[in-house]
């Protein structure tokens, strides 16, 4: 039997339920009929934040980054090519550290950009500084196993 997979909605955080093997099949949600997938990353913020982290099965890779940090700025457009790469199997979002200050102090974020990897509300990786899209997708998918 195929199991479904829990996929939060990127625009209405509503958790849709997926068949494994349709998961890349550019599948909407049930509630907005958004589309499950954008090959972009997320904005999170503490409103949609836990949705994502916590309440679907696709692990979470998140940027915390700052608009003022150059690394972070010049990572920027690697970070949205490896979205685009690693979706299906991995959601990617954005926390703006000077916005979300609360987010940053719960993960202990000292240095940016860090990258955080998540899996049902649990960081499993962390990496500090900028790194290209072919590095981001390799030490994710080394993480995911």
């Amino acid at each position: 039997m195929n199991q479904p997979i829990l996929v939060t909605c990127p625009h209405c955080q509503a958790v849709n339920r997926v068949p494994a093997d349709k998961l890349g099949d550019n599948g909407t949600c049930g509630r907005c009929k958004g589309a499950l997938f954008t090959g972009a990353p997320l904005t999170l913020n503490a409103a949609n934040f836990a949705a994502h982290a916590e309440k679907g099965d696709l692990p979470l890779l998140v940027d915390f980054w700052a608009p003022w940090c150059g690394p972070c700025r010049s990572m920027a457009p690697a970070f949205s090519a490896a979205a685009g790469q690693l979706e299906p199997r991995v959601r990617l979002g954005k926390v703006n550290t000077e916005e979300e200050q609360a987010l940053a102090a719960r993960f202990g974020i000292r240095s940016i950009p860090t990258l955080v990897l998540i899996r049902h509300g649990r960081e499993i990786a962390r990496q500090a500084g900028a790194m290209g899209a072919d590095d981001i997708r390799r030490w994710t998918l080394a993480h995911l196993g």
